[in-house]
């Protein structure tokens, strides 16, 4: 107990500490997001066969998206609270909170691989499949749910590695699975001759190196909180307070999905398959951009909640101060990058020169508002570090169900197969600007 009352989140100056855990935060969220985009890297090369294929990638992506939401539902409610919990000097009740999320993650595995299995095709057509794409999404698709379980592990439980403090170890975690997945990935898919195939058996390997990499690290002496056998029994309090604050993480990685859905079908209907595949290279490109700044927040978000769970909000106060201007630095200087330089990143997923053109001319249109989305990836992380669950869950919905979706849906009317594109610059723009009202009254009323 002396470890967690001496805690450095709690002593330590703000920025020392910020660089501290974001870092390697950081680094293990870019490194993370290259499971998807080496795979569409590599795929994009394919000779002759690349274009499509990446297309067909691009639809499955809905798919892996859901899947990995639910390890929000454990990992992304979880973790907060375990947190808290360590804030308060209460070991059992973190541990009780990570026994739970254990089991929570096991059992939605399980129903998720069964579910997927049995109703992936129609959900694939539905993901915006064509004849000619189907076959490659389905490989990929058929692959990668047998791998489910090891994803939910992976992604779920190595949140609570951070809610400790120890994102170096958090990091690696992540760096295990994919170092080998950059290593297997053209083996698979180039050497082996596989393909889409070879893609998806190399990310289920390397996601299943990283979730036995953190099981062990959640099971050993170097953790302030382990999984225990006594605290794996499912209880209802302890659920309901996990599902609550996980549903706010959940819905914005699901309705990512939803957007994906929506973007795809939209695109196949007024342009065509190339038009679904410049969506899969853009938003691998937001991904790519948007990711570092997710790991500044999820590396900083243990310092609020354990301030706040400490009472001490003048620290909770000097985190979101110095959060904000590192969030917002980041994504106005990737407007600009983006803004004067789109075919830069065009060119690391394909040699197509129609797709090519296409991803040059609308990129800077679809990444329009990026330059104001770091306020609400600021608002975003304090109202889940500090257990304001609902909030949380109108900032989730906000952007991406209530203003994207229909947008999506209603601009191609007017504008067609590009009103499609206008629709990601108006929602980044009116989320961000809401979310930053939101954040500052609350900052208001945050005691003295």
């Amino acid at each position: 107990m002396q470890e967690l009352k001496g805690s450095r989140m709690g002593t330590e100056k703000i920025p020392k500490l910020m660089r501290e855990l974001a870092v390697p935060s950081i680094i293990a969220q870019v490194i993370n997001i290259l499971y998807n985009i080496v795979d569409r890297m590599y795929i994009g090369h394919i000779p002759e066969i690349g274009a499509v294929a990446l297309t067909g990638l691009g639809i499955s992506a809905p798919l892996v998206l859901i899947i990995s939401a639910f390890s929000s539902f454990a990992g992304g409610g979880g973790a907060p609270l375990a947190a808290i919990a360590l804030g308060k000097n209460d070991k059992d009740e973190a541990e009780k909170i990570l026994g739970n999320a254990f089991s929570m993650l096991t059992l939605m595995a399980v129903v998720l691989t069964i579910v997927f299995t049995w109703i992936k095709e129609p959900l694939l057509y539905l993901f915006g499949a064509s004849d000619v794409t189907f076959n490659y999404a389905n490989d990929y698709t058929t692959i990668y749910i047998m791998g489910t379980i090891f994803v939910q592990y992976a992604l779920g439980l190595n949140l609570f590695i951070t809610s400790q403090g120890k994102t170096k170890n958090a990091m690696f975690s992540v760096l295990i699975g994919a170092v080998a997945n950059i290593i297997l990935d053209p083996i698979f898919i180039f050497v082996f001759g596989m393909g889409v195939k070879g893609a998806a058996i190399a990310t289920v390997i390397s996601q299943t190196l990283s979730a036995l990499y953190v099981l062990q690290f959640l099971t050993s002496e170097h953790s302030l909180i382990r999984i225990r056998k006594k605290n794996m029994g499912l209880k209802f309090g302890l659920l309901k307070r996990i599902v609550s604050l996980g549903i706010s993480p959940f819905i914005m990685q699901a309705t990512e999905s939803a957007i994906v859905i929506v973007f795809n079908t939209g695109l196949l209907k007024y342009g065509g398959d190339i038009y679904v595949g410049s969506m899969t290279i853009m938003q691998s490109i937001m991904q790519l951009l948007t990711v570092p700044v997710q790991g500044f927040t999820q590396g900083v978000q243990p310092i609020i909640s354990y301030n706040y769970g400490a009472g001490n909000f003048k620290r909770v106060r000097e985190t979101v101060r110095h959060s904000m201007k590192v969030t917002v630095g980041l994504t106005a200087s990737y407007f600009l990058l983006v803004l004067f330089v789109p075919g830069l990143f065009a060119r690391i997923f394909t040699t197509n020169p129609d797709l090519l053109a296409l991803v040059t001319r609308v990129l800077p249109i679809y990444m329009g508002g990026m330059w104001l989305f770091g306020v609400q990836m600021s608002a975003q992380m304090f109202f889940v570090g500090v257990g304001e669950a609902k909030k949380s869950l109108f900032i989730a919905l906000l952007r991406k169900v209530i203003i994207l979706i229909p947008l999506a849906l209603i601009l191609p009317n007017y504008f067609d197969v590009m009103g499609i594109y206008y629709a990601e610059p108006i929602a980044d723009i009116l989320s961000a600007t809401t979310s930053g009202i939101l954040l500052y009254m609350t900052f208001k009323k945050l005691p003295r």
